[in-house]
């Protein structure tokens, strides 16, 4: 029976609902702050759609807009310098009317000062003219009376009267039009007490050199920015053209390379810089592709004569059982033609697995016991012209792939196999020399050993070395170079080494020691 739930308990301090409160108002503000990152968002998409607007607005400006890179880097560095350039000019304007008007502003303050110490002692007669630079000085009482005046203002009403203000001394400046000629003036105003009353005296200072300071800069500016700019926009034109005329000419000489000019390289300038590393790096990508087409072509060559030796067999044992007509020789004929077919079918498998190593398909790798994996491989063998000795370190662990493995140590022992005399010996361990955490696969057999020149020729493709090693053996010259493939693919190295009887001779009768080397998987 189901328990229906009592009334609810009253929190006498108000606890709940004020965390209740406080919860609601974490929510409030956790949706301002998405809908504050929505905004922003909103912005960001506008500001980003804006050219491309512009360009679906006015389609004439995408047919002037600058499309290779020389032309945009011209257009991008001219409107840099442009913008610069405006913005210098407006400041030295800026600061040469500010200095030249604070010039004329000082020298018409101490006039204006000067005249109204002696208004304010009553010596007004005594006022001297102006000294140079100030062109006028007048002083007008609170009534709007001039009370002193220089010559040039004879005549000349009173300025515009402005209501006395207290005792003392003080001055600003405003701007007027000139009383004679087109030159602006600079004029200071200082109010002072006199016996007579308040009295404001003027002093105006001659703004000529500054007007023509500032009409010769602007000429200047205007003739000399545009020319600036233009030797800014064809330096930058040369330049960048200068520097990509080597991709340019990389960009022609890859065009022209076909399937049948792996040969032909690119430029590379002597310039030592990001270009000529460009150039060096597609000339290394083309040395690779040139060595993969000789490596394909000649791989086309040496599986063609591989596959025509035993169908040609096949088809002559074909024609021979054909042209036979006693029977009791049909099941000689016969078993001939399934072995020439089984080799085949061992070539066209090799042929696959190189095809797709070449393809670098990813390992589908785990953990996996490889000292099993040996063991179980040599076990599972039947046939063997010569048996197999094994010394196995236990429990040791590789990330591999066990199918790919598995096929390296088949192939390893195939090949001890086919070229022993009586001992093939299988070792496995683990090593913490200069590879910590490498397990040593060796294959060792007491055959007719491999040159020490040629210990690396043997992991090519279709690879025999002498009547020693030929094809009689039923090799067709790919798994040793399947097996080193497959160990590469895996992190792995695959070597061949001295024999058992020691480093071998140029002669190697000390047989062969094949050495397989794998990263152990780290043991947590």
């Amino acid at each position: 029976m189901a328990e229906h739930p009592g009334p609810r308990e009253r929190d006498p301090d108000g606890d709940g609902e004020r965390e209740g409160e406080r919860d609601r108002e974490g929510d409030t503000d956790r949706e301002s702050a998405r809908d504050r990152e929505c905004d922003r968002e909103r912005v960001r998409a506008a500001l980003r759609a804006v050219p491309g607007a512009i360009l679906r607005r006015w389609p004439v400006l995408r047919r002037l807009w600058p499309t290779t890179v020389r032309a945009r880097a011209t257009v991008g560095a001219s409107a840099v310098v442009a913008v610069a350039l405006a913005l210098a000019s407006f400041a030295l304007l800026g600061l040469l009317e500010a200095n030249l008007l604070r010039n004329a502003e000082n020298d018409a303050r101490r006039q204006a000062e000067t005249v109204a110490q002696l208004a304010a002692a009553g010596k007004l007669g005594r006022a001297r003219p102006p000294v140079r630079g100030i062109d006028f000085v007048q002083v007008v009482g609170a009534d709007g009376r001039v009370l002193f005046a220089s010559p040039n203002l004879a005549g000349v009403p009173a300025f515009p009267p402005t209501v006395p203000g207290v005792p003392g001394t003080r001055f600003h400046t405003w701007r007027v039009r000139p009383l004679d000629g087109e030159y602006r003036q600079r004029v200071v105003q200082v109010v002072t007490q006199t016996p007579d009353g308040m009295a404001t005296v003027y002093a105006g200072a001659s703004l000529r050199d500054a007007d023509a300071a500032d009409d010769t800069t602007t000429a200047a500016l205007v003739i000399g920015m545009p020319l600036l700019l233009a030797t800014v926009a064809l330096v930058t034109w040369r330049v960048t053209g200068h520097a990509l005329r080597p991709v340019e000419e990389i960009r022609a000489e890859v065009a022209e390379i076909s399937d049948r000019g792996l040969h032909r390289r690119v430029p590379v300038p002597a310039t030592h810089d990001e270009v000529a590393r460009l150039a060096e790096t597609m000339n290394a990508t083309l040395d690779r592709l040139e060595a993969s087409g000789i490596r394909q072509q000649q791989f086309i060559a040496d599986a063609s004569h591989e596959l025509r030796s035993p169908i040609t067999v096949l088809r002559t044992q074909l024609e021979v059982a054909l042209a036979v007509q006693d029977p009791e020789l049909w099941p000689e004929l016969i078993s001939g033609a399934l072995e020439d077919i089984e080799r085949l079918q061992h070539l066209t498998a090799d042929l696959l697995l190189l095809a797709r190593i070449d393809a670098a398909q990813p390992v589908v790798a785990a953990p996996l016991d490889l000292t099993g994996l040996v063991r179980e491989v040599v076990e599972g063998r039947l046939g063997d012209r010569v048996p197999v000795r094994l010394r196995l370190e236990p429990d040791v662990e590789v990330t591999a792939g066990a199918l790919w493995l598995g096929r390296i140590v088949t192939n390893l022992i195939d090949n001890a196999q086919r070229y022993a005399d009586g001992r093939v010996d299988v070792t496995l361990h683990t090593t913490n020399g200069t590879r910590p955490g490498t397990a040593v696969l060796e294959v060792v057999d007491d055959g007719p050993g491999i040159p020490v020149a040629d210990r690396e020729r043997i992991f090519e493709r279709f690879t025999r070395l002498d009547d020693s090693r030929s094809r009689d053996h039923g090799g067709a010259g790919l798994g040793l170079a399947i097996a080193r493939d497959l160990s590469t693919h895996h992190g792995g190295t695959l070597t061949a080494e001295g024999g058992a009887g020691g480093a071998g001779g140029a002669g190697g009768a000390e047989g062969a020691r094949l050495v397989l080397r794998l990263p152990t998987t780290p043991r947590p």
